[in-house]
């Protein structure tokens, strides 16, 4: 007998149809995964078999005496109960004796405390309740967790981990997660996999993750346009049955189309042909007609597009001898890490939660500045920053004003688009577009921060988490976009397909500030004798709120030159920290000290010229000049590029030079 059975179940928002006499059953030990597109009901689903959402029509059949726990997609905020507190929840009114407990063993013995203890022991020992105190302290265990520690204290991936344990604790016949590896990092979502291939209850999960997919899902029902498809096998197993069913789909419309068609003509002959016409055949047109109007067309992609801006120098950035730290901690966040990113890298960051991925990303954009070493910016850098936060998002104002920025129209590869037109690209109709951002979804949310990422030209994207919420379809059309953009990418994702689609170098982060760079994939990370094991959990478990990365006003002034701005570059030697660099008396000659002092100015004279060169050919009319005229400044141009690539590769030159003398 099935555990769970929806019959003709409907449900609607609105005008929006999310379930149209939908039938499903779920059995025991199915682990079934609802993928669709944002908005197609995915959460909706869960909280219908929940029971906190009532159903429009049609019922649920339960198997009796189930239990059902769920994670709901959205973290508590402010929440200051204690792990032991959140974990004994669900108890009934044995969570609070077992809380109370808890609290008083943990407190100075005094004789009423004593007292007290005792009666709690015997009220729970009636009620069988150290059965559950020991599964409480087994979970704690498992988590590494102390009882006493706040949920207000620990990370968004901790959270999350504690909340799935007081899930499973109460070893539910259903457990319900939506989107359970949101914010978690690649550790955790491995953990989480091997804690659900052991659940013997029936798992019901929404996700974006596929790999996690692959790996969890024994079953996948799919939501599309009210209706749900049920698909035996993993993800990839869908993924081909459900492109068999959309060209079948596609082979049927176009049927009924043309039937339809002629239909239509039919019925518009001339008086005569109305005269005599088969009233059968006029109840059947209208029948179609009928049904074209129910019908629920496949909603439209996402169209992604960016706009490439100008190359950037062939060095885009330069990281040396690379330190931070803030001033209350003992280890570094990042620690001697060197690197060079060349134009057209793509790099990915990999690592747990609060391990230096975003204080890195911070550093090489200049929000941040390091405690020693130097970072260098490259010139010509039109830079896009997509932040895991949305601090770019303004939520009280809407789409359209988010992301035109006082622009009617949005210039891509040389055409002007609409602004509404171009919110369209994803999927922002103009009654939608003039919504305020704080009433969107976070797959709305995450669209409006690509939108506005893309109504920019850029030559380097920094992306920080950018596929949390993101439905699969949008997750793939990014990967292609990214794949083929020619500009450079720094990713910062736990999502381990994105990774192994779009980078082709890994930066892992090891703990303890410890940075290691591997060329390839994360499959080939790991083919290459690597594991998640390799990375230090010991530092995910703190409050980001506690380690925002700022810059000390003890430490040395920081190298944020970029490449080419005027003036020479100023380092104070940091007093007191072992990792700054000892002074020394070996300077440069002062032939090469003036040749590298000049530099700078010279760079930024000579990239002023190749700026005035790019803006001539870059005129609409440019090609419509004469011949030799215009093949002149082509010229004029290619030579000034080999002019600023050699005065920079020469800075770097005397840079280097300067830098082993004084180590």
């Amino acid at each position: 007998m099935p555990l769970v059975s929806l019959e003709n179940l409907s449900h609607a928002y609105g005008d929006q149809i999310l379930f149209d006499h939908v039938n499903l059953t779920f059995n025991q030990g199915q682990r079934v995964a609802i993928v669709g597109r944002n908005g197609a009901g995915k959460s909706s689903l869960l909280k219908l078999i929940k029971g906190s959402l009532k159903p429009d029509e049609g019922s649920f059949q339960f198997q009796s005496g189930l239990t059902i726990e769920s994670l709901a997609q959205e973290l508590p905020t402010d929440n200051h109960l204690s792990v032991f507190e959140v974990l004994a929840s669900g108890f009934g009114a044995l969570s609070d004796q077992l809380k109370r407990y808890n609290h008083l063993i943990n407190q100075p013995a005094t004789a009423s405390r004593l007292s007290e203890i005792e009666t709690i022991q015997t009220d729970i020992e009636k009620q069988d309740g150290w059965r559950f105190q020991q599964r409480i302290n087994s979970a704690l265990e498992k988590l590494q967790l102390t009882p006493e520690t706040l949920m207000c204290e620990l990370s968004g991936g901790w959270k999350r981990r504690v909340l799935i344990s007081k899930a499973l604790i109460n070893t539910p016949n259903i457990l319900l997660l939506d989107e359970p590896t949101n914010h978690l990092d690649i550790p955790t979502i491995d953990w989480l996999e091997n804690l659900l291939l052991a659940f013997k209850g029936t798992l019901l999960f929404v996700s974006h993750d596929r790999a996690f997919l692959d790996r969890i899902s024994t079953d996948i029902v799919e939501l599309d346009r009210g209706k749900a498809y049920l698909h035996p096998g993993n993800y990839q197993n869908f993924l081909d049955r459900r492109d068999k069913r959309l060209a079948d789909e596609e082979k049927n419309r176009q049927l009924f189309e043309k039937k339809l068609s002629q239909e239509e003509a039919w019925i518009r002959q001339g008086i005569r042909a109305r005269r005599t016409r088969n009233e059968g055949r006029v109840r059947a047109l209208q029948s179609l007609r009928q049904e074209r109007r129910k019908r629920i067309n496949l909603q439209g992609d996402v169209k992604l597009q960016t706009e490439m801006h100008v190359p950037s120098g062939k060095r885009v950035f330069d990281l040396r001898c690379l330190h931070y730290q803030l001033q209350d901690k003992t280890h570094s966040i990042i620690q001697n890490f060197s690197a060079t990113v060349l134009r057209g890298d793509k790099i990915g960051l990999l690592g747990i939660n609060g391990c230096g991925k975003s204080t890195l990303i911070k550093l090489m954009l200049g929000h941040l500045h390091p405690s020693s070493g130097k970072l260098l910016q490259g010139t010509a850098l039109e830079t896009g920053y997509f932040d895991q936060v949305r601090s770019a998002l303004n939520p009280e104002i809407s789409v359209l004003e988010n992301v035109a920025q006082g622009r009617e129209f949005i210039e891509l590869n040389g055409k002007n688009r609409h602004i509404y037109s171009y919110l369209s690209d994803f999927l922002f109709l103009p009654e939608r577009a003039r919504t305020p951002v704080k009433s969107l979804s976070g797959g709305e949310a995450n669209r409006v921060m690509l939108a506005k990422l893309f109504s920019q030209p850029t030559n380097v994207l920094v992306l920080d988490e950018p596929t949390n919420d993101l439905d699969i379809d949008t997750l793939e059309l990014l990967e292609s976009l990214l794949v083929d953009y020619s500009g450079t990418l720094i990713i910062a994702s736990h999502d381990r397909a994105f990774l192994d689609a779009v980078t082709t170098e890994l930066w892992v982060f090891k703990g303890q500030g410890h940075i290691s760079k591997h060329i390839g994939s994360y499959s080939e990370w790991l083919e290459k004798g690597n594991s998640l094991s390799q990375l230090n959990l010991d530092s995910s478990a703190v409050n980001p709120t506690s380690t925002v990365p700022k810059a000390s006003t003890t430490s040395s002034t920081s190298i944020d030159t970029k490449l080419g701005t005027a003036g020479s570059i100023n380092e104070d030697a940091q007093q007191g920290s072992p990792s700054a660099p000892k002074p020394s008396t070996r300077k440069l000659s002062y032939k090469l000290q003036r040749e590298l002092n000049e530099l700078p100015d010279r760079i930024e004279s000579a990239q002023a010229v190749l700026d005035d060169l790019k803006h001539l050919t870059e005129a609409e009319d440019f090609y419509q000049q004469d011949q030799r005229h215009f093949l002149k400044i082509l010229q004029q141009l290619e030579q000034q590029q080999e002019l600023v690539q050699a005065l920079e590769d020469r800075w770097l030159e005397l840079e280097d030079l300067q830098e082993k003398q004084r180590s």
